[in-house]
């Protein structure tokens, strides 16, 4: 694998005080979308700002593109970072906000006379570059969010939960932006949402209190639950004793009955059928493994 197009992280190590919040986090991250799927705590965005250069590390080792993360100033050159709290003053417009990023990033004027149309148009903002921040909607700050990111063209992009709190048109429109920025980059995207990378990674890594606890390509993820899904109808009244007694992953009631998913070694009942897991299916059953 080249250098250039990677992250390379060793035993990766960081410590608040006595509280460990990663713990020998070793990963290879290449080009394209890269998931990174882990419950809220699990030390994903520790991970994140390490990597753009906002925290850092207590031990361990991490080059992006070949460079040693302590490299501050060259890492911030070739990376760009969506925090999941991205904000901007509230009384810019899109083009004001933008511009405004791409001085703070050290950008010419005659870059940024050719560069900030060509990013509104990129995420589809150019119709609301006259827009105030305040009166956009979230999918819209996200956006000039991912805007501000690649302006400068970098070679790794770090997306820290991108769709959290966004409609569902929303969020599959900014999954597909990522999907198309990512052909000839790095795009790391953390999130607690399976959906988001069921739709957009073949490759990723699963963060738990501070621990991989699976790296490899989504198929191998579904091929550890394969043949222990099942789904079935219950009687409601038995819905309780089903949950207590069983890993549940989806209920549909309707009426006096209940279609139930649920994750087990085996057949759980006789009228439990085997169905095909999806990657919410395998989360849970590494989760709760």
């Amino acid at each position: 694998m080249q250098t250039e197009t990677a992250i390379e992280i060793r035993n990766l190590t960081k410590n608040y005080g006595k509280k460990q919040a990663l713990s020998e986090i070793n990963l290879t991250i290449p080009r394209g979308m890269f998931g990174l799927l882990g419950p809220n705590g699990a030390g994903k965005t520790t991970l994140m700002k390490i990597l753009a250069t906002l925290l850092q590390k207590t031990e361990g080792q991490v080059n992006i593109c070949g460079v040693p993360v302590e490299n501050c100033k060259e890492i911030r050159k070739m990376t760009g970072y969506l925090p999941q709290d991205f904000s901007m003053y509230g009384n810019m417009s899109a083009y004001e906000a933008l511009d405004y990023l791409a001085v703070l990033s050290g950008m010419s004027r005659a870059e940024r006379i050719r560069k900030v149309p060509e990013m509104l148009a990129v995420v589809n903002l150019t119709e609301k570059r006259r827009t105030k921040v305040k009166s956009m909607s979230g999918g819209m700050k996200r956006r000039l969010g991912i805007a501000q990111a690649i302006i400068h063209d970098p070679k790794v992009i770090i997306v820290d939960e991108p769709t959290a709190g966004l409609d569902p048109e929303e969020r599959i429109r900014f999954r597909n932006l990522l999907c198309e920025i990512a052909k000839d980059r790095v795009v790391l995207l953390s999130t607690h949402i399976v959906g988001d990378i069921e739709a957009t990674c073949e490759n990723i890594a699963v963060l738990n209190q501070g621990k991989v606890c699976f790296q490899g390509k989504v198929a191998e993820l579904l091929s550890s639950v394969e043949g222990k899904v099942y789904s079935a109808e219950i009687p409601a009244e038995e819905l309780e004793r089903v949950k207590e007694n069983h890993m549940v992953t989806g209920i549909l009631t309707t009426g006096s009955t209940a279609n139930v998913k649920i994750i087990a070694e085996t057949k759980p009942f006789p009228q439990a059928r085997p169905v095909q897991p999806d990657v919410e299916d395998a989360y849970m059953y590494l989760m709760n493994s």
